[in-house]
């Protein structure tokens, strides 16, 4: 009975311990799953890309302005306020490197992600362009980071004022022809010059002098953006901005 009573104690206790030290075990068994490293960030580079030692680290997740571009400075003012000279932990997604020899990951700083911080505050736009990293547990975080900005109505999310932008939408993107169609749904014209069409990437396709009457439809296609492909079969998003960057229309799939 007492030797009975002593490993119901013994169970007892070590439920009490693995309840207390649920999160602890989980995020260890996790972390011996998880490719990871941690290191000292020596200099922001641009607001997607960092340096940690003599490694160039280019974000997981999202997508910041290039120079030159609306919200270049400010994404990479994020990344100097928020990890600057502090240590962080990088976790790699399927991919380790990219083309340019510069590692992948997911950035982290005491455990706050700070890609999905960049994109809620409107610093970058979701960048998932592979089947892999769509079917990722980050994929559909940051995706509700991107609406809870659009909501915020702030940096990149911040919507458009133009009085055109509540009638031209984009009607139809048809991913086999590449074909994306913009239509002005209102009776009257209006000027898209320099207005601009982006996938989640690099991709741009920027108006010159445009004036979309009422009620038609203007079609681009992959020859119109010089790519062999904009839309990816795995997943994309686009981008639709007026000519001061604000938001016209956005969509994914």
């Amino acid at each position: 009975m007492i030797k009975k009573q002593f490993w119901m104690l013994v169970v007892g206790v070590f439920l009490i311990l693995f309840v207390i030290n649920y999160n602890y075990l989980d995020d260890l068994l996790e972390r011996s799953l998880t490719d990871y490293e941690k290191g000292i960030v020596d200099r922001i580079i641009d607001g997607d890309t960092i340096k940690v030692g003599n490694e160039s680290i280019r974000l997981l997740g999202i997508n910041a302005p290039e120079k030159g571009e609306k919200g270049y400075f400010e994404a990479k003012e994020f990344l100097e306020r928020e990890i600057l000279g502090k240590e962080v932990t990088l976790y790699f997604g399927e991919e380790k490197y990219d083309k340019y020899y510069r590692k992948l990951a997911y950035v982290y700083f005491d455990k706050y992600d700070i890609c999905l911080e960049s994109v809620e505050k409107g610093y970058s736009n979701i960048y998932f362009p592979t089947k892999e990293s769509r079917e990722s547990k980050y994929f559909d975080a940051y995706l509700t980071g991107w609406e809870n900005c659009i909501k915020g109505n702030e940096g990149l999310c911040a919507k458009s004022i133009d009085k055109c932008a509540n009638c031209v939408k984009v009607s139809n993107l048809d991913i086999k022809t590449q074909q994306i169609v913009l239509r002005n749904f209102c009776s009257f014209g209006c000027s898209i010059s320099s207005w601009s069409v982006k996938d989640e990437g690099r991709k741009k396709y920027v108006f010159e002098k445009v004036i979309l009457i009422g009620k038609s439809e203007i079609v681009l296609d992959a020859s119109d953006f010089k790519k062999d492909y904009v839309w990816t079969k795995s997943g994309d998003s686009f981008f639709v901005r007026d000519s001061n960057e604000g938001l016209v229309s956005w969509g994914t799939y």
